[in-house]
């Protein structure tokens, strides 16, 4: 294998599966490996690179597969492990690669192993998990919080102690300071090698380790709504959390992650960073080659979509990087669809294109969520259709993360095509039918065919891909800059605005790249580069 193919990650275009939701093969109203498998050659066609699968390990589905009773097995909605292999191989016969998820920092409390460690002080795996007495008044050990709101402990009464848990209660935290621990979830990372994934994405990769001391988070001297990714209707956004996650003792865990799947020649990990200073971290998980190969955090899941944003995000990184990789989304299954977050709630098709063409000309890897591709807004729902606790627990100021997981539109029916069952596990969007698959491949300027005429460009362009970044000039609507590797020199331009925009570009001779029909792109002119409302521009800068 050459360098080159180890190395398919970097600048690679990985689109993201909620398998819940994106088609539903037996007809149970819940998505499946076979549905995937199914939908596999439409996935291929788009020119992605890689998929990435939410969970769909055994679980109680408390947290919908983020509360894992069984790291090494499927759980029986979504097929079996036969389902998987199939999945695996017709994946690598259309040449993408697999990504799974893997959420090492906490269990399902229906795991064996918490099983055994709650049953008593004086069991097997007693100190898997983080168990720690009352206070003298029977109050909670110190003041952390969960994410999905009050305190981060939970008493349990048979062991008469609290014990940790960053999520829901159902979601115990995991021991990592226990040797035992970080052999057993390494164990489960290599059962997934060995059959023959190409990498993970590590769910809330900051927060493997804790303080143990448990001294108290301090509180935030500035609050700034949005900012990590959670609304201010919830305490958690009030402390500065430097003792319950991004502890230095999570480096020689990523070390060992990676010495592990260094056995594995061309597998990869995207870690997931979410904290108050994520872009550090990501510098710091992913410098020196001997970490995690690439990092995304939340500071494009916001809702600030100005490119004065964009720019000082991508600079910092550049600045801190090093020798790391960055990796980029716009949208994921925990966020507002990006197609109403930074459309001021409705989808726009022109905006949607050149959010996208942005995305996919900076520098890094890119995570595409499914749906993004047919620019769908989010889905609005009633309270008494939401299952997401999250949601449930924050209604009505944080609607939770349903919106954006409804059953993906294939096609423009009553179920979109996703299932034959008329009551799927949440309700078909009806903003969404008229965006499906179906109805967005017969217009030539669709968001869809937008998206595979962009990924199909980018791969013939190889500065997009693995180029230097320089930013030339930006402002709240627009961002121009280049990217340059040894074969070419390229000049993006990008606005989002709804005006014009006349941008000089000094002492560069630029040719032309004619981007494909369906966007509105633009000439550049005498050193002049006029940008119109949301276009983007492609050309060579010439030697």
């Amino acid at each position: 294998m050459s360098n080159t193919d180890l190395d398919w990650w970097r600048g690679a275009v990985i689109y993201q599966i909620y398998p819940r939701s994106f088609m539903d093969a037996n007809n149970d109203g819940i998505g499946d490996l076979a549905g995937i498998t199914q939908k596999l050659p439409y996935i291929a066609s788009l020119g992605v690179d890689a998929i990435w699968l939410s969970p769909f390990f055994t679980s109680p589905m408390k947290d919908f597969g983020y509360d894992v009773s069984d790291y090494c097995d499927v759980d029986p909605i979504f097929g079996t492990l036969d389902d998987f292999d199939a999945l695996i191989g017709t994946a690598h016969e259309l040449g993408i690669k697999v990504i799974i998820d893997q959420v090492l920092n906490h269990t399902s409390d229906q795991h064996p192993w918490f099983k055994d460690s709650r049953s008593s002080r004086d069991s097997e795996k007693s100190d898997w998990y983080i168990w720690q007495d009352a206070k003298p008044d029977g109050t909670v050990p110190n003041n952390w919080l969960s994410v999905f709101g009050g305190p981060a402990w939970h008493w349990d009464s048979r062991r008469r102690q609290y014990y940790l848990h960053n999520f829901l209660d159902s979601q115990p935290d995991l021991n990592f300071h226990n040797e035992e621990v970080v052999n057993a979830l390494l164990d489960a990372v290599k059962f997934w090698l060995d059959r023959g994934v190409d990498g993970f994405r590590l769910d809330t990769a900051n927060y493997f380790y804790h303080d143990l001391e448990l001294r108290d988070n301090p509180p935030k001297q500035e609050i700034v709504e949005g900012s990590i990714g959670v609304s201010l209707d919830n305490p958690y956004g009030y402390q500065l959390h430097l003792y319950d996650k991004s502890r230095p003792e999570n480096i020689p865990f990523l070390q060992r992650l990676r010495s592990l799947l260094d056995q594995y020649p061309g597998t990869t990990t995207v870690g997931e960073v979410g904290c108050d200073f994520s872009l550090k971290t990501m510098s710091e998980y992913t410098q020196g080659n001997d970490k995690l190969h690439m990092c995304y955090s939340f500071d494009l899941l916001t809702h600030d979509n100005t490119m004065t944003h964009i720019h000082n995000t991508m600079t910092t990184i550049e600045e801190g990087l090093g020798t790391g990789w960055p990796c980029w989304s716009m949208s994921n299954h925990d966020v507002e669809r990006v197609a109403s977050r930074w459309n001021h709630g409705t989808a726009n098709p022109a905006k949607s294109k050149v959010y996208m063409a942005m995305l996919l000309s900076l520098r890094g890897s890119v995570c595409l969520y499914q749906g993004e591709e047919l620019g769908l807004p989010e889905a609005e729902l009633e309270f008494e259709q939401l299952v997401d606790p999250f949601g449930i627990n924050f209604w009505p100021e944080f609607k939770g993360r349903d919106g954006c997981r409804t059953p993906f539109p294939w096609e423009n029916t009553d179920t979109a095509g996703f299932s034959e069952n008329p009551s799927p596990w949440l309700p078909v969007a009806d903003s969404h039918k008229p965006l499906s698959v179906s109805e967005q491949e017969g217009d030539r300027h669709s968001v869809l065919h937008a998206y595979r005429d962009f990924l199909h460009v980018r791969k013939h362009h190889s500065a997009l891909i693995s180029g230097d970044i320089e930013f030339l000039y930006t402002d709240a609507e627009v961002l121009v800059f280049t990217r340059k590797d040894e074969n070419e020199y390229l000049l993006i331009g990008v606005n989002v605005g709804d005006q014009d925009h006349i941008v000089p570009i000094a002492d560069h001779q630029v040719q032309d790249i004619i981007l494909p029909e369906g966007f509105l792109s633009t000439r550049f002119e005498n050193g002049r580069l006029p940008l119109p409302p949301n276009s983007i521009y492609l050309g060579a800068i010439q030697p």
